[in-house]
């Protein structure tokens, strides 16, 4: 071969495809950067941070997913999902809160339009705060308009708050009652030989009986009647106040909804205005017309108008004022280590506290709790550092959301005062181990493990080995001590004997109304009580902020936050499907939860000491 000789055909092909791939890459790229680059400019140069809030603007609440104390994720996460689509809708409950209190104010907003078509539903707990504060806007004589096209019973209830409920002239109503169904699993595991390995003390610490039972033991089910019944029947005594119906009328509706829909001929929208549950049929177009008459027309959007979210940020002052409560909120999973808002973690949360603890500004605290538990040993951690900040000297409130529960109730002990709405779940005072074991599945497929070890505990919590006598004593044993400490904290703190604690607890879920009739909790109240209590407590009167203690954004952050959705859905970056996207509702986001705790435990190689009731409020 002379040495000018072209190369073979297949390094031809190949040079060929390398050079077609850096130019494909180079050109990526470039486009990407000219796509930043023209965000650069606009966010300096075109970008204005002024919003204005003309005369006779109607204010628009249009809560999406599911409201929440905090939002999911970190900022740099949320951006990126949603610019993905892979989002889960949040809403801020103090987002709400504050945007009702800036507009019973002001006389730029004439009235109010509740939009529910976007909304997941309501749990009862924010119930009770959403109603007090829509109560206190409609003192300041403006008036409240709910509209929506399907309304179920959480969708109903924000409803109801208003002046007026309009429905869509082919809209749907239906309340269903709430309920609590789960899958069980022990056949199916059986089927697979997998030895569940549960420890756990108390008769109604019933969160794992799914992995161990193929339907709801009895004691379960009386527990879960007495707190869902209670939590319905608020349901119906508030909407009937709110509506001005007797209670017995809406008990008879809800206990025979299919008789009076038959009744009316399947038209619900009709049966809905005759029982006056509703108070005018409408369609969009009317919906726009009437708005503008009671405001102002807008030739784009029918009616002037201003969304809740823009108009917090636009009203939003700060008052540079000496005394300050900080609220740091603890939502979530308690698990330990670092975590995003959205979860507990035992060093995350207990930074932040430790945060309220070194600010002098801050006089008072209030921890707002909203977990079913988690970790018993990262809700300790997280419960030593709140004494911390009551030994430093400064007032800690707690405040219970939706849930506060088992790990939840735990990190309650030793705070100040204790408050809850009505509603909240709270108690189940126990305390649980959990370690599946996987051997006799893996000699299905003719896998086995053998070995040897210098002590009776070698190798004895590898869940590819059966969990052995000593090991299981040690367990047990171990999890009777966490309850002994669980209990003994209640009775401390509480000042309740031992035995009255453990009457109580054995794992039970309470309302919030049973809890405080039991002595578990002080005050029932809404967060602003709480929050007034620890200014009280702290000796600071009425003039004083509220500061939500939280990880501030790097300016790195910040600028990704602010431009990453807006650049990624330029790109035209397709959505993606989530795991269990395939699965029906709430089962498929239940069974990937329940999969993802047996797996967990199983390839962490510890047991799980957990502290958690794994119950959710209804919606």
């Amino acid at each position: 071969m002379t040495s000018n000789s072209r190369p073979n055909v297949l390094v031809r092909l190949w040079l060929g495809f390398w050079r077609g791939l850096t130019a494909f890459r180079m050109a990526v790229f470039n486009i990407l950067f000219l796509i930043l680059l023209a965000l650069v400019i606009r966010v300096l140069f075109f970008s204005s941070d002024e919003i204005l809030v003309d005369e006779r603007t109607t204010l628009v609440i249009a809560p999406e997913g599911l409201i929440v104390e905090e939002y999911t994720g970190t900022p740099m996460e949320r951006a990126i999902n949603e610019a993905l689509g892979q989002e889960t809708p949040e809403t801020r409950l103090r987002d709400i809160l504050a945007a009702l209190d800036y507009a019973a104010e002001d006389d730029r907003i004439v009235q109010v339009l509740v939009r529910t078509d976007e909304l997941w539903g309501v749990a009862p707990g924010m119930q009770t705060e959403l109603a007090d504060a829509f109560a206190e806007f409609r003192e300041s004589g403006k008036q409240v308009v709910a509209h929506g096209g399907m309304m179920m019973q959480g969708h109903y209830m924000l409803a109801s708050m208003a002046d007026e409920i309009w429905l869509d002239r082919d809209g749907l109503l239906l309340f269903e009652g709430y309920g609590r169904y789960r899958q069980y699993y022990a056949e199916g595991l059986d089927k697979l030989d997998v030895d569940v390995n549960l420890f756990r003390v108390g008769e109604f610490k019933s969160a794992m009986e799914p992995f161990i039972r193929n339907d709801m033991s009895e004691a379960d089910r009386r527990a879960s009647q007495a707190w869902l019944g209670e939590l319905w029947q608020s349901w119906l005594d508030q909407v009937a106040l709110h509506r001005g119906l007797p209670v017995e009328v809406l008990v008879d509706l809800t206990e025979n909804f299919s008789d009076a829909v038959e009744a009316a001929d399947g038209d619900i929208a009709a049966m809905a205005l005759d029982r006056g549950l509703v108070d005018r049929l409408v369609n969009r177009p009317e919906v726009r017309a009437e708005l503008a008459n009671r405001g102002a027309s807008d030739p784009e959007r029918g009616f002037r108008q201003i969304d809740f979210e823009t108009y917090v940020n636009a009203s939003r002052e700060w008052h540079p004022r000496a005394d300050r409560v900080g609220i740091v909120v603890a939502q979530g999973a308690i698990t330990e280590g670092d975590q995003p808002p959205g979860t507990i973690g035992s060093a995350s949360t207990s930074r932040l506290l430790r945060e309220a603890a070194r600010d002098e500004r801050i006089k008072a605290v209030v921890l707002r709790v909203d977990s079913g538990g988690g970790s018993a040993f990262a809700s300790e951690m997280i419960r030593s550092e709140m004494m911390a900040l009551r030994e430093a000297g400064k007032p800690v409130i707690v405040s219970m959301g939706n849930v506060a529960a088992s790990g939840g109730y735990w990190i309650a002990m030793g705070a100040d005062e204790v408050w809850a709405y009505p509603t909240t779940l709270t108690g189940s005072i126990g305390i649980f181990g959990f370690f599946p074991t996987f051997q006799d599945t893996l000699a299905r497929i003719g896998i086995h493990t053998d070995g040897v070890g210098t002590t009776p505990l070698s190798g004895a919590l590898r869940a590819d080995r059966a969990l052995q006598e000593p090991a299981r004593r040690l367990l047990q044993s171990f999890i009777e001590h966490g309850y002994q400490e669980f209990i003994s904290l209640v009775a401390e703190y509480r000042r309740m004997s031992l035995e009255q604690v453990d009457e109580v607890a054995q794992g039970r879920v309470w309302s919030g109304q049973q809890a405080q009739q039991r002595g578990l909790v002080d005050q029932l109240g809404t967060l602003d009580q709480a929050i007034a209590s620890a200014a009280r407590s702290a000796g600071i009167g009425e003039d004083y902020e509220v500061d939500y203690v939280e990880r501030q954004l790097t300016p790195f952050e910040q600028f990704f936050v602010d431009m990453s959705a807006a650049s990624i859905r330029m790109a035209g970056i397709d959505t993606t499907l989530g795991v269990a996207a395939w699965l029906p509702g709430d089962f498929g986001r239940q069974l990937i939860d329940d999969l993802r705790l047996v797996f967990s435990q199983a390839q962490s190689g510890r047991p799980g000491v957990m502290a958690h009731c794994l119950c959710e409020a209804p919606r």
